[in-house]
């Protein structure tokens, strides 16, 4: 995805929040509740931000209601832009894979 195309999804409604809010693997439902946006713009925002790899699916939990649901969290850490004379520059820094490791190994031990 060139710099433009990820600049728009980042700049996207409700795009950056749910960047900020998925430090930790959270669902749809739980995204739209505590950012006070509409399920269904929850999903669209989830599908964009995944398909731009900014967004990574980790896993199913149970909701509260017993119900399996997918569960999401961001794949990056840092995003810089530079302006550039030949154009704009945006870099990302993905999230460690080590740290990713050990955060889905708590999650599981909490969970037991």
């Amino acid at each position: 995805m060139g710099s433009v195309e990820l600049l728009r999804v980042l700049g996207n409604k409700y795009n950056a929040e749910i960047l900020d809010a998925t430090h930790e693997p959270k669902s749809a439902q739980e995204l739209s509740d505590e950012l006070g946006i509409p399920i269904a713009t929850s999903y669209r925002r989830i599908e964009e931000l995944t398909e731009a790899n900014l967004l990574e699916l980790t896993g199913r939990e149970f909701s509260n209601e017993g119900r399996r649901t997918k569960v999401y969290r961001r794949d990056i850490d840092a995003v810089a832009i530079s302006f550039q004379r030949d154009g704009i520059d945006v870099s990302i820094e993905n999230r460690p894979e080590v740290e990713n490791a050990l955060v889905d190994v708590w999650r599981d031990l909490k969970e037991r």
